[in-house]
């Protein structure tokens, strides 16, 4: 059974293939958010906590509905590798009738972002951009999760080239209007943080259209014709129980760092900025190995449905020991050259020496980071999605949060202590990930059935 989990070249190749251009959508994704930053934090401190409270709220509401959507994976991965191509059409038509359902709920819970900003007793100079951000946003939230769902659709048919197409665009579009908007370029009006929500906004619109225009050939079938069956309730709460612990998993992560982000704002605008930009660069490499751990989910999906229980386990390895080489990597460089990362996102001093702190304890973090991301993927490639939802609540919650607690107040190491809680919690995440991975890929795999539950 030992020597079952030790990857082969092959394994590897075929993992680095498929993860290159996932972990490049990945980044292009996070990349949006980084331009809007490092514009935003070139017109002052004020207008970069807006974009960062901006930003934190829209993707607080968002990732339950990611992560619901990420049901997708295991369900088409395994269907396609047991060539099952109803069972595939079937699967992402489900998807998005969720990604329609949930993007409007996420529509009308943005409307409320002043209130609820106030009440987390955010800056008040703070709050008004913020909200602008987030209503700027809302026009987004529908198209973003349909593109999410046919995204993870392509992917897990091994289908990646649409996708990375449309994201480069996107980030052109949004880069481009970037600068007419923040800064009220040709004529436009200058408007700030509110601005790069509306440039991020036009480009996902863009990005769903050319993905359904460059991916057509691919969903052909897919898509088309609507099966009634799509609509079954039954079936779409089965697709959602399965999405759920991912949704939970993912929301359980961004209120963590999103409330660690309503206490560094507690500590006034620099703290939150410099949060902020050493969060964004955080974020940015977290997305290679998130790629890796898609990857795998895919891989192992499709093995689980073409019944090579052999072959999920030495995905499995590769997976874990690439994403650990990456991020190791990732936390010398950041430990190394802290402060030329913080001034490449802003030229505001009190903002570039708080960032030039937490970049380096990020590094710390990034190893057990990109471990738990890579496990998490296996484990929803096999179809266990509890796994990773009870991690993060146990992780997070009830060890990481209290540790950031005593030291940022306790101690009185302010945002410097809120980070160190982030050090704990992931490490306490990664290490149940890992084992959890071990012991489920030794037992019994068996293919996700929606249909018959």
């Amino acid at each position: 059974m030992v020597r079952s989990f030790v990857p082969t070249s092959r394994d590897l190749r075929a993992l680095v293939r498929l993860s290159i251009p996932i972990a490049s959508a990945q980044v292009g994704i996070m990349l949006m958010g980084v331009v809007d930053t490092i514009v935003v934090g070139h017109v002052s401190a004020r207008e970069l906590a807006a974009a960062s409270l901006g930003h934190l709220y829209v993707m607080g509401l968002a990732g339950f509905a990611f992560g619901a959507l990420w049901s997708i994976d295991p369900i088409v991965a395994q269907a396609a590798g047991a060539r099952d191509r109803e069972a595939v059409a079937l699967g992402v038509q489900r998807g998005l009738v969720l990604a329609a359902a949930l993007g409007l709920t996420l529509t009308l819970l943005c409307l409320p972002a002043e209130h609820v900003l106030r009440w987390l007793r955010q800056p008040a100079e703070v709050v008004p951009r913020a909200a602008a951000f987030v209503w700027f946003s809302a026009p987004s939230m529908i198209v973003m999760l349909m593109w999410v769902t046919l995204r993870q659709a392509l992917q897990a048919l091994k289908h990646t080239r649409a996708v990375v197409i449309t994201i480069v665009a996107g980030n052109l579009v949004n880069l481009g209007l970037d600068w007419v908007l923040v800064f009220g370029h040709l004529g436009a009006p200058a408007m700030g943080a509110p601005g790069a929500a509306l440039s991020s906004t036009i480009g996902r619109w863009l990005m769903l259209a050319m993905l359904l225009v460059l991916g057509r050939r691919e969903l052909a079938g897919v898509l088309i014709p609507l099966r009634r069956e799509a609509l079954r309730g039954d079936a779409l709460m089965r697709t959602l129980r399965i999405g759920l612990p991912i949704g939970i998993q993912m929301s359980v992560e961004f209120t963590t760092f999103g409330s660690i982000s309503v206490f560094a704002g507690w500590f006034g605008a620099a703290a939150i900025g410099g949060h902020q930009v050493a969060l964004n660069l955080a974020s940015l490499m977290y997305m290679v190995p998130l790629g890796i751990g898609s990857a795998a989910s895919i891989l192992v999906g499709h093995a689980i449905g073409e019944r090579d229980a052999a072959h999920a386990r030495r995905v499995a390895a590769s997976a874990l020991a690439c994403g650990a080489c990456f991020m190791a990597l990732s936390a010398i460089v950041l430990l190394v050259i802290p402060a030329a990362f913080a001034k490449a996102y802003t030229s505001v001093p009190a903002v570039v020496a708080i960032a030039s702190l937490l970049i380096p304890i990020a590094g710390l973090f990034q190893v057990f980071d990109g471990l738990q991301v890579v496990a998490s993927g296996v484990l929803r490639g096999a179809g266990d999605t509890r796994a990773a939802m009870l991690a993060n609540v146990l992780g997070f919650w009830l060890l990481g949060m209290p540790v950031s607690l005593a030291l940022g107040f306790g101690a009185r190491l302010g945002v410097v202590g809120l980070w160190w809680g982030f050090v704990v919690g992931l490490a306490a995440v990664a290490t149940f990930l890992v084992g959890r991975v071990r012991v489920r890929l030794s037992g019994e795999l068996e293919r996700v059935r929606v249909e018959t539950g």
